[in-house]
């Protein structure tokens, strides 16, 4: 009677797990008879760690419950780590290094494993390492949802694989002899990697971790700070690798303006910009070969949260200045002038008590602006994820109906879209009129630009020494009654990745570039 489908998959996954270990553990014969001592150690560990680890799995796929495949898979989990110190032990062995006999490197290495292994076995204490679920498809069987540790630990175990690796194929091309077989053996030991890839993509594999899988671009390079490998990821992030082994690492732009170890690296390509955890580590002594290690992580998601973050707070803490000047400076208005027109009426003079309370009105009104902009800041403050083809002559007529500008002509240059968040970019042009209104022009222009737009009237330049301050919350510049309309363009740039500036050579007036 034929088996269930299911039933045929499973044992098929079982019968190459199975061969994998009997096979680690026949070639042990072989290895245990290597002449060198240090290459038969490795070569061993290496077969004892990986046959092991090969049978954990074996017990993984055929476990009967859920508890006994999460015990299973954890053993696995730290046998599989071993493979990687035995590996490198076999490597420096090998090649005939001396790093497996330094008592440092030992000590190290030792330390490493334990720390590694006490987040593993305390797993089913924080469960930030793994998950275990049940699933029917192929079969009957566990799944592990890999955590945030599984892969910072995944990570440091293909850097320490690479640089096993690395120093194989380093002697290979050194060697005199034909050594492209051996060399065509160290390359398979990434295949496991493409099984890792397709388990985690499709349904066809089961999603196990065949090998430790890194994404990080990695630079090798010796004491002399000389470029000595590279890997795939490295060469996409930075072209200029190509070809460059054996050249100074401070040769070769943008690479020389690398930061220091946990800095962040911003790189453009694209139009788009990403950042890079920049990580510079010592892993070999003095003469040794590979010296040092620069690995480049992309944090961008995080790097983007934690500047908007930055903007947002500065955008606050300027905001409130801003409100307090203004608040601070209506209320001494309203003050005064009140005293002003009781004396007034006191002394019977109408006129003046009816100036004063002109001006306390005026005041309140500012008052009532300030908290107008507060709540523009609160509804619109943050960047927007979302946007869309605005009109630009449109969204320019709708701003100047909804402001009082009264005296003032206006001239709209260009047809076109601009990308944006409409009711954040209407409030821009708003409160960009609103300024203009108090700068003492008769004519304002408006201008869609091949990366923005332009502002421009024919009223009082900016005194030369005040351009970046009319931005700041708080500030009178260039006029206080203009109050936070500027600083509001800015920040209403800003939330689109724009930047607002008044250009310095524009002597008819004042000019407000913005562009992104």
């Amino acid at each position: 009677m034929a088996l269930p489908i299911g039933s045929i998959t499973a044992v098929g996954y079982t019968a190459v797990f199975a061969t994998a270990a009997i096979a680690c553990f026949v070639s042990l014969y072989r290895a245990r008879r290597i002449d060198d001592t240090g290459t038969r150690r490795g070569l061993v560990a290496l077969l004892v760690t990986c046959g092991s680890w090969a049978a954990t799995q074996v017990g993984f796929v055929a476990a009967p419950t859920e508890r006994f495949a999460a015990g299973v898979y954890l053993i696995g989990l730290l046998l599989g780590f071993a493979t990687v110190f035995a590996w490198l032990y076999f490597a420096s062995a090998y090649t005939g290094r001396s790093y497996h006999r330094e008592p440092i490197y030992r000590r190290l290495g030792l330390g490493l494993y334990g720390l590694v292994a006490a987040v593993k076995l305390t797993n089913p204490i924080h469960h930030r390492y793994f998950t275990t679920a049940f699933v029917a498809e192929p079969f009957p069987h566990i799944v592990v949802q890999q955590g945030n540790l599984h892969w910072i630990a995944t990570g440091l175990s293909y850097v320490l694989a690479g640089i096993g690796i690395f120093i194989l194929l380093e002697r290979f091309a050194e060697a005199d002899y034909d050594t492209r077989v051996l060399a065509l053996l160290v390359g398979l030991t990434g295949l496991p990697v493409v099984f890792s890839v397709v388990g985690y993509v499709s349904p066809r594999l089961l999603d196990f971790s065949y090998a430790p899988l890194g994404v990080a671009a990695v630079v090798f390079l010796d004491a002399a700070e000389r470029i000595r490998d590279h890997n795939r990821a490295a060469r996409d992030l930075f072209p200029e690798l190509v070809g460059a082994v054996g050249d100074p690492i401070d040769s070769l732009a943008p690479i020389d303006s690398v930061p220091g170890s946990e800095e962040v690296l911003e790189r453009t390509d694209g139009g788009e910009t990403r950042y890079y955890l920049v990580d510079d580590r010592m892993v070999g002594p003095e003469a040794a070969d590979i010296r040092h290690v620069l690995a480049f992580t992309d944090v961008t998601a995080i790097e983007r949260q934690r500047r908007e973050l930055e903007r947002h707070n500065d955008q606050l803490e300027g905001f409130a200045v801003g409100v307090r000047h203004e608040l601070r400076n209506a209320l001494t208005v309203v003050g005064g002038y009140t005293d002003w027109a009781s004396e007034a009426l006191d002394d019977g003079d109408v006129a003046d008590a009816r100036e004063a309370l002109d001006t306390v009105s005026g005041a309140t009104d500012r008052m009532s602006t300030t908290v107008d902009d507060l709540a523009t800041l609160a509804q619109y403050g943050r960047t927007t994820e979302g946007t869309e083809p605005i009109d630009f002559r449109e969204t320019v007529t709708a701003a100047w109906a909804a402001t009082g500008t009264s005296g003032l002509e206006l001239a709209i240059e260009g047809e076109g879209t601009i990308e944006a968040n409409g009711p954040r970019l209407r409030k821009l042009f708003e409160n960009a009129l609103e300024f203009y209104t108090h700068n003492g022009g008769s004519k304002l222009t408006v201008s869609l630009r091949e990366d923005g737009f332009a502002i421009s009237d024919d009223g009082q330049p900016p005194p030369p020494d005040a351009a970046e301050r009319c931005f700041d919350y708080g500030d009178a510049a260039p006029a206080t009654s203009a109050g936070m309309a500027l600083p509001n363009v800015r920040t209403l740039a800003r939330v689109h990745g724009w930047s607002a500036t008044i250009d310095p050579e524009y002597a008819d007036g004042l000019r407000i570039v913005v562009a992104g």
